[in-house]
């Protein structure tokens, strides 16, 4: 999946602009340009589209995580760098806005995706365990149009 889609899709759906996304960026200690940032959130067609890194979104989720909720206790050491995955991308937006199951089933059913609790809940399961789900990209792509359907304010930023 193309990782300036997530981005765009992200950015859409909760109404980010420009100076949001590179506060987010800030907040992780990260130098984000002006320049980059349009150029990585247009179309793969448009002049001057450049790819964003997976490392850039990481980045961007953990931003907007401290942006959203605040800045945690956890110090976070080198141990705690994991790879960025359809589920892990998937859990920081939920810790971001601050979803609940329930709220969940409603963010999948707006995409017209029906999971019960149990089948969300399966994808926040640590990986290898027993009950792990691992998250496609059509679900994720799923799961952000129903974040972008439900936090919709009318408005294009």
């Amino acid at each position: 999946m193309q990782i300036n889609d997530i981005l765009f899709k992200i950015k859409t759906a909760l109404s980010l602009d420009n100076k949001s996304i590179i506060e987010a960026y800030a907040l992780v200690n990260y130098e984000m340009s002006e320049e980059h940032l349009v150029n990585i959130l247009k179309k793969h067609q448009d002049k001057g589209y450049e790819e964003a890194t997976y490392e850039e979104l990481g980045l961007f989720l953990d931003g907007l995580v401290i942006l959203k909720r605040g800045p945690s206790d956890k110090v976070p050491t080198e141990d705690d760098v994991v790879e960025l995955s359809n589920n892990l991308i998937l859990k920081k937006i939920r810790v971001a806005m601050e979803l609940k199951e329930a709220e969940l089933v409603i963010l999948f059913a707006l995409a017209e995706v029906t999971l019960t609790k149990r089948q969300i809940g399966s994808l926040f399961r640590k990986e290898g365990t027993k009950n792990f789900k691992a998250c496609s990209d059509e679900l994720l792509m799923a799961f952000l149009d129903g974040l972008d359907e439900f936090y919709y304010d009318g408005e294009e930023v």
